[in-house]
């Protein structure tokens, strides 16, 4: 093969990777979002009747809160096996799981049928999502970045996390009709349908993913290893050896983007809702604002190609300290126009602005042989912490309140900017560097005068 059709199959294999990394990573995240708009909209009426409205509401966003909580899990697990056996076949197992998770809680009975088991046999269901996604993120975000070319990775892996978005206007669109039914129907039967559609877009996903090929970069990774002859150690106790300040301050980096993410997919919504708009607004104000971040995210992630990550997601930890006050002043407003405005600055600007840049931040600080372990746990921890508790804290905060003054809202989502924003600040941009294949994992010395591993371990 020439070098000509050797660089237009490497062109080819990238833009198949992309493509079905953002379709992977789209139906997945229809499946793990879809449970928020329902956690907001449904749960509380049909899996927590017996509790009053407030402490029904807790409870659903407690659910939903499980999911990130078993995030951390199928992190360690699939980025072990990601490590060790690829990217796609990791990626092929989780969208499985996803979709039959899924399918099954479309299919739960309610409390009135079966009593306490329902709300524990949905918490289950939402325990394998959190597992499935928890390996999911990782392995899409991977194949995209390790096929593209240097200059290329922030855009290559924003286009990967605009599939989330996209996933969450799919879910919204298709929720959104049932909404319309009357109150009965929608919360007997319409609020299933779209659970239940999870698993056509499984099989669509399952037929895009076997056609990807193994990304370039882990193959070499593989490669350098076997002529090493060096013991392979185990994925996760390399990185917690060599990489405990990356997983630290991605971890306290990954707060902010990540609790805006379900700041607006779910608390607000609720909020708005409760504020006096109606349950149709509120979604559809909320899938006009995931639209939009189809497109901001990438746009973000390209032009940190240009100027870096760090500079643009400390300018949206700034955007989140200085705009979270005007985004509840205008929810208060009796208007679609200033609902949307609200929901589009959480997500399409300040979200976008740190989330469209955090991913490939994060993965681009450890080796191609421990990065799917790497990247997974941290982000995973970190949307733990950030995506999956916020809600319930932003909830628990309004009942301190009185259940209308969303001022301890805002303050607990500036300090959660305040706290990312230091993390950019006082981390290194790896944004123009060559990566390194592989972790050492010898001596000391060794391990120093190799200045690739060194800029890995710095």
């Amino acid at each position: 093969m020439t070098n000509s059709n050797m660089a237009a199959e490497r062109e080819t294999q990238k833009r198949r990777a992309i493509l079905a990394s953002y379709l992977g990573t789209t139906l997945e995240y229809y499946d793990f979002l879809l449970y928020g708009v329902a956690a907001a909209l449904v749960f509380p009426k049909v899996f927590f009747v017996a509790l009053d409205p407030m402490a029904a509401t807790l409870s659903s966003f407690a659910t939903f809160a499980v999911g990130y909580f078993a995030r951390p899990l199928g992190a360690i697990v699939f980025g072990h096996y990601g490590d060790r056996i690829g990217r796609k076949n990791v990626l092929v197992v989780t969208l499985v799981l996803m979709g039959l998770a899924s399918m099954m809680i479309g299919l739960l009975p309610t409390y009135h049928q079966i009593g306490i088991a329902a709300p524990i046999l949905l918490v289950l269901m939402r325990l394998l999502q959190g597992v499935a996604i928890g390996g999911e993120w990782g392995g899409a975000t991977l194949m995209s970045m390790e096929h593209a070319k240097k200059r290329g990775r922030g855009f290559a892996v924003s286009l990967v996390s605009a599939g989330g978005p996209t996933g969450a206007v799919l879910g919204t669109l298709v929720m959104t009709p049932f909404t319309l039914l009357p109150n009965d129907q929608f919360l007997s039967w319409g609020w299933r349908v779209p659970f239940l559609i999870s698993v056509l877009l499984m099989v669509v996903g399952l037929v895009i993913r076997m056609k990807v090929t193994e990304t370039p970069e882990y193959e070499e990774a593989r490669k350098k290893q076997a002529e090493q002859g060096a013991q392979q150690a185990i994925p996760l106790v390399t990185v917690f050896r060599y990489n405990k300040r990356h997983i630290f301050s991605g971890v306290i980096g990954g707060l902010a983007p990540l609790s805006f993410a379900t700041f607006a997919a779910a608390f607000l919504l609720n909020y708005a809702v409760v504020s006096g708009h109606s349950r149709t607004d509120a979604l559809l104000a909320m899938t006009i604002a995931n639209f939009l971040n189809i497109f901001t995210l990438p746009m973000f992630g390209a032009l940190s190609d240009r100027v870096g990550r760090r500079l643009l997601m400390i300018s949206g930890a700034l955007a989140g300290i200085a705009l979270i006050w005007p985004i509840f002043m205008l929810v208060h407003q009796n208007s679609f126009f200033a609902l949307t405005m609200a929901m589009v600055l959480a997500m399409p600007v300040v979200q976008a602005m740190m989330g469209g840049v955090f991913n490939t931040w994060i993965s681009e600080k450890f080796a191609a042989d421990v990065r799917y372990s790497g990247i997974a746990l941290t982000f995973q921890i970190a949307s733990t912490l950030g995506a999956g508790l916020s809600p319930l804290i932003a909830a628990s905060l309004l009942a301190l309140g009185g259940g209308t003054n969303p001022q301890w809202v805002a303050v607990y989502f500036a300090v959660v900017c305040a706290a990312s924003c230091i993390a950019y600040i006082y981390s290194r941009d790896h944004f123009d560097q060559e990566l390194a294949a592989t972790t050492e994992t010898n001596d000391k010395p060794q391990r120093e005068s190799n200045p690739t591993v060194r800029e890995q371990l710095t």
